[in-house]
């Protein structure tokens, strides 16, 4: 039987398949990948070279769909609201993504240059040294799990009916899932933002 005229797979194919199957189920495997694409494990070989290729290429991904706003360098604070928030974003659409990032080192060149924004930012701002990817440590912390947050179950804090009554009365106030967690997100944001001032005002 001759070629095929066009390719059964393409990169962008495959790693819609890897992300598909990652929303869906927290992971992917190869002969999980060839079975999504109806494929040959050993064809998928052809494009990537394994499983971490694969991977940077879903941290592309999901940076790169929705594009953030250009950040005015000289506003180190403006510039660092909008990096964090699209940080979050990202891995908000697809956070079961997540725990298979900091797995691995970031490469990819379109999200390095999201922490070179960052770094700039923070530079800008007045920290130096090691205080910048110290700042950067927490702000990837954050981020991620603010981004897990909106994954969350509507319930996360189910205490026994007997006693804990501050939680209780915290949690009155605390609305559905997404309202909560975009609320904490800002509140957090803020927390953020108001510690490094403290921090430079040292």
């Amino acid at each position: 039987m001759g070629r095929p005229l066009q390719p059964l797979i393409s990169v962008e194919s495959l790693i819609t398949a890897a992300l598909e199957l990652v929303d869906e189920t927290g992971d992917f495997s190869f002969p999980k990948l060839a079975k999504r694409i109806g494929v040959s494990q050993s064809s998928i070989y052809n494009h990537v070279t394994g499983r971490d290729e694969i991977l940077e290429l879903l941290r592309h991904r999901i940076i790169t769909e929705v594009p953030y706003a250009a950040v005015d360098h000289s506003d180190w604070e403006g510039s660092l609201r909008i990096l964090i928030r699209a940080y979050r974003d990202a891995f908000a659409r697809h956070p079961r993504l997540a725990p298979l990032m900091v797995l691995q080192s970031v490469r990819d060149p379109a999200v390095i240059g999201l922490y070179e924004d960052l770094a700039v930012a923070l530079e800008t701002a007045g920290f130096k040294g090691r205080d910048v990817t110290a700042a950067i440590s927490t702000i990837d912390s954050f981020a991620l799990g603010a981004a897990l947050d909106l994954a969350a179950p509507e319930v996360v804090w189910d205490p026994p009916s007997e006693g804990y009554p501050t939680l209780k009365r915290a949690l009155g106030h605390a609305g559905p899932t997404s309202e909560r967690a975009n609320f904490a997100f800002d509140f957090g944001l803020d927390v953020i933002i108001g510690g490094l001032k403290a921090r430079l005002a040292r």
